[in-house]
């Protein structure tokens, strides 16, 4: 692709009502959308498209715009209160945020060649507002409601119109973004998508952060033994990320494989630096858990850590492993590949995908403790394996899942949909012409 052609010639809104690129990551309401969001806007930008991020003010001491990287605005609309408020409890002031969009846009004068809508609530307004602005729009749901009504069952919290509206928004967009083929297959068969108009175009990593770092190296940064066997999680702490199967899956490993020197359980995430239960319910659930099978003394508790400090708790591990029963696409198993570690991964979602079984890592049924239990002993008795799957893993990352990849594809996909727009134009005039 010849990166000049977007010289100051691509505009793009890029809607993201609860996702905002200057959020710290590993909130409740925080994390692979916010990264997508970062990630395909600066990258844009140094192709040279023109990106405006649209999000809802949460903080009253936000300005109205940012200028966040080069070419690249992050919008601040007014729609309700400028308070934090759950992504679930926003659909209600979607009609403001369009109204706010709108009246941006006016004010500032800007003409957008597309509109990027990214999660279900800004697909609607997308959808709304390009009728009114007259451009294209492509959608990106980061996650589809029927799916997740599936896994979720009535832990669902999302509103009740969700799935209607999304079936509007796979409708009237232009064309549709999936992370992977099993989100295609869920807009195609559960959403009656036209094929034609899904592309693929997986999410990604940024492997100049997330790059590998010596075991001891990265274990004496954060203050670890430089001996003994480590098994990480990283990632957000939610039920559905289901790190319970993974204690579980310890208890386990120490009752039928005693042979193993015990490893040191690591879990890193949380809503506050120190790992507070009450802050983070999820982690009281998992202390209580580990006492329970006995592995509390051999598990390390971590809160959040932003981006550029994950990389030495990746480097640490001898082997990642996180086993959701519910991924729509998933961040971090790429994040610790492209730091030299293998990964073990439920099968579901993107994790099937990313994770190359038997190459990259492993893959096991979700919420199964015994069947990761096997496969963390099976790694752990080789260390050539985890070293030759740690190095496959980077090199899956470089060739396949970076960010650049993810813009040029991105923006490649912007000029077919905005040559269909022409063509079909051109056609329609034509032929308006041969009636006169």
């Amino acid at each position: 692709m010849n990166r000049l052609n977007y010289q100051n010639r691509l505009r793009i809104a890029l809607l993201s009502e609860h996702a905002s690129p200057l959020a710290l990551l590993g909130g409740q309401d925080a994390g692979g959308q916010n990264v997508y969001v970062d990630e395909v806007s600066r990258n844009l930008g140094k192709l040279g498209v023109a990106v405006d991020v649209f999000t809802r003010c949460d903080d009253p001491s936000l300005p109205t715009v940012v200028q966040w990287a080069p070419g690249v605005r992050v919008i601040h609309l007014r729609a309700g209160e400028r308070r934090f408020i759950p992504k679930d409890d926003l659909w209600p002031l979607m009609p403001l945020f369009r109204d706010a969009l709108l009246a941006f846009v006016a004010a500032d004068g800007a003409a957008y060649d597309a509109l990027h809508g990214n999660f279900w609530m800004s697909g609607w307004v997308a959808t709304e507002s390009q009728r009114l602005l007259g451009v294209p729009a492509i959608q990106i749901f980061h996650a589809m409601g029927k799916t997740k009504a599936r896994h979720q069952g009535a832990a669902d919290t999302s509103p009740s119109e969700r799935i209607a509206v999304e079936r509007g928004v796979v409708g009237a967009v232009d064309a549709l973004i999936a992370q992977c083929p099993s989100e295609r297959a869920e807009l195609v068969d559960d959403y009656d998508a036209d094929p034609a108009k899904v592309t693929v175009i997986p999410s990604a990593v940024n492997i100049e952060q997330f790059t590998p770092v010596a075991r001891d190296e990265a274990r004496r940064r954060i203050g670890m033994p430089m001996d003994g066997l480590v098994v990480a999680y990283v990632g957000r702490m939610l039920p559905r990320k289901d790190v319970r199967n993974l204690v579980r899956a310890m208890a386990r490993l120490r009752e039928r494989w005693p042979e193993l020197p015990t490893p040191t359980l690591l879990l890193v995430g949380g809503e506050t630096i120190d790992p507070d239960p009450q802050v983070t319910p999820e982690i009281g659930a998992l202390m209580r858990l580990a006492d329970e099978v006995g592995v509390r003394a051999s598990t390390r508790f971590v809160g959040k850590r932003q981006p550029h400090d994950l990389r030495d708790y990746y480097s640490a591990a001898d082997v990642v492993v996180t086993t959701p029963w519910y991924e729509p696409f998933g961040l971090t198993p790429l994040e610790a590949m492209a730091c030299g570690r293998p990964v073990i991964g439920s099968a579901v979602g993107g994790i099937t995908y990313t994770v190359k079984n038997g190459e990259t890592g492993y893959l096991v049924p979700p919420r199964d403790p015994d069947a990761l239990a096997e496969r963390i002993a099976y790694m752990l008795k080789r260390p050539e394996l985890l070293r030759r799957m740690g190095r496959a893993a980077r090199l899956r990352v470089e060739r396949e899942f970076t960010w650049p990849m993810v813009a040029e594809r991105t923006a490649s996909l912007y000029e077919r949909v905005l040559a269909a727009g022409s063509s079909a134009l051109a056609t329609t005039t034509t032929s308006a012409l041969a009636e006169v």
